[in-house]
């Protein structure tokens, strides 16, 4: 059951894969890193916009299960926010 830790800078018009697909489902811990008010991280598919997918409030922490097989992509508005990931591969 391997953990990995990573952090991401995000960008505001380009989704970015923040987890990558494996053989096994996945726990997925996500923190907005920003403390400022109205800038918030963005969530879904590769093909996400930010008017089109959920988003995680500042210094707010989700998470998700991931199914075998699927990934995960992140935005940020404003650009440049960091994400911080906790993954955790089941099996």
């Amino acid at each position: 059951m391997p953990i990995i830790n990573a952090t991401h800078i995000l960008s505001n018009t380009t989704p970015t894969l923040i987890v990558e697909p494996d053989n096994n489902p996945q726990t997925v811990h996500l923190h907005n890193m920003t403390k400022s008010s109205n800038e918030y991280i963005y969530l879904g598919n590769a093909d996400m916009t930010l008017t089109n997918s959920i988003h995680i409030d500042p210094g707010e922490t989700v998470e998700y299960l991931i199914p075998a097989g699927d990934t995960l992509h992140a935005m940020s508005n404003p650009d440049g926010l960091e994400l911080g990931v906790l993954r955790i591969t089941q099996g």
